[in-house]
């Protein structure tokens, strides 16, 4: 997501700026565009640690392949391996407080099945997907889902 910024010069001459809103929107919007393209790579900018916890969660489970985080002293660089499995992820935003009781909720709204897909939540413990989170007791905010 992102937003125009105005920005004025002495001149009185107005340019417009792109400003990123969510670098973990823009990554999984990046992987989704390219996974449905049938790409093999996708080469996401810029990196975060965030970023990197979700894409590790996602390879856990098989839905994309080895990547690689090329340090250029700025932002930072992914380069994804994808494997065709992902059908789509996304960025819940408004991170939502989520519950340990109110996890089967948001996994019937998100998911397509039960047995089928993820929900990534920040814990106190880490980021983590749902199940993890229900099996450590343990609540967070919602920060997106694949499958």
């Amino acid at each position: 997501r992102l937003l125009l910024q105005l920005v004025f010069f002495a001149n009185w001459k107005v340019t417009f700026k792109m400003v990123r809103m969510s670098v973990l929107a823009d990554c999984l919007k990046t992987i989704t565009n390219a996974e449905k393209r049938g790409k093999r790579q996708v080469l996401v900018r810029p990196s975060s640690k965030v970023v990197v916890k979700f894409l590790q969660q996602m390879q856990q489970h098989g839905y994309i392949g080895e990547f690689e985080i090329i340090d250029d002293h700025r932002a930072g660089k992914i380069v994804i391996e994808l494997t065709g499995r992902l059908n789509k992820c996304g960025v819940i935003s408004p991170r939502f407080d989520v519950t340990q009781d109110e996890i089967e909720k948001w996994i019937v709204n998100l998911l397509p099945s039960r047995q089928f897909g993820h929900i990534v939540l920040t814990t106190s413990m880490g980021i983590m997907t749902h199940e993890e989170a229900r099996r450590k007791k343990t609540g967070g905010k919602i920060l997106g889902f694949f499958y």
